[in-house]
């Protein structure tokens, strides 16, 4: 069974910038980093539980050739998946556990 997903603004504005700065790198990679972005929230759609929950019961799903964590919380009454964050794992590492 696959649940919902719901992207905050806020993850959204960062996956944004995030493409926007691989495209500026080089020509294409935004969308390899799309599809790897992609690929992982499909996998954490269909089996949420896959990745680990630490403080107050967020999860983080770390990408394939990039490095962004997914940070999501479940709701098992709604079986949706609410992205807080698509957090670079070089900033702060406090930042990334927000409601």
């Amino acid at each position: 069974m696959n649940y919902d997903l719901k992207i905050r603004q806020e993850a959204s504005k960062e996956f944004s910038n995030a493409f926007v700065w691989y495209e500026e790198q080089q020509s294409g990679l935004g969308d390899v980093f799309e599809t790897a972005i992609r690929r992982k929230l499909n996998q954490i759609s269909r089996n949420p539980y896959h990745y680990k929950a630490d403080y107050n019961q967020f999860h983080q799903a770390l990408t394939e050739k990039f490095p962004f964590l997914i940070v999501y919380i479940i709701d098992e009454n709604l079986k949706q998946i609410t992205v807080m964050a698509i957090f670079h794992t070089s900033r702060n590492p406090n930042k990334r556990f927000r409601k």
